[in-house]
């Protein structure tokens, strides 16, 4: 009777929730909770929620209270979407601090955090999953209502779907259509999920019997020994294992597919479709059966003695070195504790060339997550860390997200990389520091790999705040990759080029070609060609939204920009002057691959960058195919440098290292090392000593030399020097503001009242601009940009931002901000 009273004085109680809306406000808004859900409300569900006149969120509860807000009346939330919290508190703490590190909005945060099927509103468009087949006789009444209409109309939003029902929240309606998979997000359906099949087969219950079967076997063997071989093989499988497929059933009997096809049609086998997980496959035996280098052995045991009093630890190592094999020791470490991993990758390049590697040891404890996946995968991926089922997760930036239970290790790979940093839209946040405070916050340590770490992470282990450990060593003592500088302007003076590769380069490469070796040829710019120029008034089509001149392709025909991604047909006469003598400027991948193909005719040649990686499985397609010797010679961009390992690729070729080395940036020196060296990393890894050839305009750059020297230190001190006396990080933070408007005047008054503001707030020496950046417009907005800089010492930076926040927030209310949007970008590496 107690618990009965206790309960029903919660039901009267007058509940207030304070919400997360996936909204750019300032506050978070508070909601009445309605007395029939007071016992089962709790912070890190999800409610539906009216916001403004009409339209419905989903938001997160991050707060209960039994105070009303002072300033408004608060509305009735209308639904409660979930039994059990779908983000945690701890979650919520990580979400709060990413929005004050990064001035940006909770909303904006958990935008960003949450998959878009945990976060419907009004405005979101559903479609059929048409890819998923399914029985319409278990849908429930409003169930069929929805699906019927959606095949009517293909693309209804869901105030749509509620005016169809006459009943104003539908999300836990479409909640259990997205659990059945029967349903997706619109913006889903270019890169639609089909769930895996695999085709599986049981002996044919007529074939059971002893008599029978032997009698089959005397047929066979007669008239079809291949597929009295499958019929072997099959009852061997059937000894050990419930259920057995096509594929594992070819492989072992070494029949092949013609044959089981032809017991599928003879009904000696049945035959069925079914539906396997999207993210795994089935748990294999763990093979952990191999062994450290003294060298590998030497850095582990450093690692877990500096762990103990150190949170992070920096492990440096040459290109090749094996440290994937010291991470899976220490993840070895972790699981038998019962803690959980998170392996931090740049790339989805990487995920997808690694995870079959770690599957080898985690087998199916290891899961993946990064934007590739559509939301459906994004959510079972979710609710499975939610659940605890996974002990690894291996992911791009977005998987910091993620609502992990107890986070043990968190493995930063390639932690100089600039694809850890978001850009657009906010958070603007470094998954590497993130990941630093989200194991602080799970007291576990962080493990930051690379072969030429940024500078902040070494400054950090050289002033002792980071741990250290180095391998110097390749692997299994293959050899470092041969350096040789070739220069451009010699050899075009010489007639010895030819059109963008020097004799060294093509000798090198049909070298390798004879030996049946592969070739990775490095270009950063993708496209045909950057520029289209008349010879006669110097015409060059630039796009329509932005400030830069449009690529050509040649796959479309068309010139695209990319910025916006508009696109417009490649004129055969000027526009301008009415010239025939229209001419490419520069080259890019599809160049490269185009020319090369003339000059190698007979050789294999495939090109990898964004245009060739665009759909669900083609990046793995690229990797499968280099892997088994199908492609000869691989031409890419960034992508190619970061951490592809293959056996027998020996030449690598930097097109044009000038375009590195000459960008105007104070990390250019640091940015060109760094890519130089990754790329020079993937010759040679397997064995055989690789041979690197840099083609550029000035082969005795500094940073060349260092690169050839293999000096990564030698960069790290003269760099320092010039960082230190110019104010740049690691002894200063930058703060960036970027003022944007469609009127340049309008702009050009913004960025000077705020430059004033600033500099009457922190002072002359450190406000820089406001200046116009290099591009000045994208997508129809110009832009101009503010650089902060503050010394790390004797300066509070929760202060800084708070004087900034302020500015902002006082410039906003000025009628002269009106159309003028301000993105603070804290750490703008």
């Amino acid at each position: 009777m107690l618990e009965f009273a206790e309960a029903r004085d919660v039901n009267r109680k007058t509940l207030f929730v304070e919400v997360i809306l996936p909204l750019a406000i300032a506050k978070n808004y508070t909601y009445r909770v309605p007395f029939e859900l007071n016992g089962t409300i709790a912070i890190g569900k999800r409610v539906v929620v009216q916001f403004g006149k009409s339209k419905l969120y989903t938001a997160v509860v991050s707060a209960i209270t039994e105070n009303p807000p002072e300033k408004y009346e608060a509305k009735y939330l209308l639904e409660i979407l979930d039994d059990r919290p779908v983000v945690t508190e701890r979650q919520l703490l990580f979400w709060k601090w990413l929005g004050e590190y990064y001035m940006c909005y909770d909303g904006e945060v958990m935008n960003a955090a949450l998959p878009s099927a945990l976060k419907l509103a009004s405005e979101t468009k559903i479609v059929l999953n048409k890819g998923f087949e399914y029985d319409k006789a278990t849908l429930h009444d409003k169930e069929f209502l929805i699906v019927e209409a959606l095949e009517i109309q293909p693309e209804l939003t869901i105030s749509d779907i509620a005016k169809l029902l006459s009943q104003k929240t539908v999300m836990p309606l479409l909640k259990g259509l997205f659990e059945k998979n029967i349903i997706n997000i619109s913006e889903e359906v270019s890169d639609r999920y089909k769930p895996r099949k695999r085709t599986f087969l049981t002996l044919n219950p007529a074939y059971q019997g002893q008599d029978n079967l032997k009698e089959l076997f005397g047929i066979l063997e007669k008239r079809a020994p291949k597929q009295a071989d499958a019929v072997l093989a099959y009852l061997k499988l059937a000894r050990h294992q419930k259920t057995i497929s096509k594929n594992e059933l070819i492989e072992e009997s070494g029949a092949g597919s013609a044959s089981i096809n032809s017991l599928i049609e003879k009904e000696v086998f049945i035959a069925e479709e079914k539906n396997v997980s999207r993210l795994f496959f089935e748990a294999e035996d763990l093979d952990a059966d191999f062994e450290l280098s003294p060298q590998q052995q030497a850095a582990l045991t450093g690692i877990k003695q500096q762990f103990d009093d150190k949170d992070v630890v920096l492990l440096h190592g040459v290109t090749s070195s094996g440290k994937t094999q010291i991470y899976i020791r220490l993840i070895e470490e972790m699981i038998a504790q019962g803690r959980q991993v998170l392996y931090l990758l740049p790339e989805i390049a990487l995920t997808t060339h690694i995870i079959e590697r770690l599957r080898q040891y985690f087998g199916a404890h290891i899961g993946v997550y990064h934007s590739r996946f559509n939301d459906n995968e994004r959510v079972e991926v979710w609710q499975k860390v939610l659940n605890n089922e996974y002990k690894v997760v291996l992911g791009a930036r977005s998987s910091v997200f993620l609502p992990y239970a107890d986070l043990g290790l968190i493995i930063v790979d390639e932690e100089h990389e600039t694809s850890y940093k978001q850009f657009d839209p906010a958070p603007r946040y470094n998954a590497r520091d993130a990941a630093i405070f989200l194991a602080n916050m799970h007291q576990g340590k962080v493990l930051l790999g690379s072969a030429t770490p940024s500078f902040e992470s070494y400054f950090n282990a050289r002033t002792h705040k980071y741990g250290f450990a180095e391998l110097t060593e390749r692997y299994g003592g293959v050899e470092l990759p041969v350096i040789e500088v070739v220069s451009i302007a010699e050899e075009t003076r010489k007639k010895t080029i030819q059109s963008h590769f020097t004799s060294v380069l093509m000798a090198d490469i049909q070298t390798a070609l004879a030996h049946k070796e592969q070739v990775i040829l490095f270009q950063n710019r993708r496209g045909y060609a950057p520029v289209l120029l008349c010879k006669i008034c110097a015409y060059t089509p630039k796009c329509i939204n932005c400030d830069v001149s449009l690529t050509y392709h040649k796959h479309t025909g068309k010139l695209h920009c990319h910025y916006c991604g508009y696109k417009e047909d490649t004129p055969a006469i000027c526009p301008a002057c009415g010239s025939t003598h229209l001419e490419y400027r520069g080259f890019g991948t599809e160049k490269v691959e185009d020319e090369l193909s003339l000059l190698l005719p007979g050789a294999r040649i495939t090109r990898m960058d964004l245009d060739t990686t665009r759909s669900r499985n083609s990046l793995q397609n690229i990797l499968n195919d280099l892997e088994e010797k199908k492609i000869d010679i691989l031409v890419g961009t960034q992508m190619v440098a970061k951490g592809l390992d293959f056996a027998d690729v020996t030449v690598i070729g930097i097109i044009n290292a000038d375009s590195l080395l000459k960008y105007p940036d104070y990390r250019a020196n640091e940015r060109s090392y760094q890519m130089l060296a990754q790329v020079s990393g993937r010759a040679g890894r397997r064995g055989k000593q690789g041979k690197v050839v840099i083609q550029t305009y000035d082969p005795a750059h500094r940073v060349i030399k260092q690169v050839i020297e293999n000096n990564y230190s030698d960069l790290y001190f003269t760099e320092m020097e010039e960082r230190r006396a110019f104010h740049y990080p690691p002894f200063y933070r930058i703060i960036n503001l970027d003022i944007k408007h469609k009127n340049p005047d309008i702009l050009h008054n913004q960025a000077i009242y705020l430059g004033n503001e600033l500099r009457k707030h922190f002072g002359e020496e450190r406000v820089i601009g406001p200046q116009v950046p290099l591009v000045s417009r994208i997508r129809n907005y110009y832009i101009q940009s503010i650089m902060l800089k503050f010394e790390k010492d004797g300066v509070s930076i929760n202060k800084v931002k708070a004087g900034i926040r302020d500015i902002i927030t006082q410039f906003q209310t000025t009628k002269l901000s009106k159309g003028g949007i301000v993105q603070p970008d804290v750490d703008p590496y």
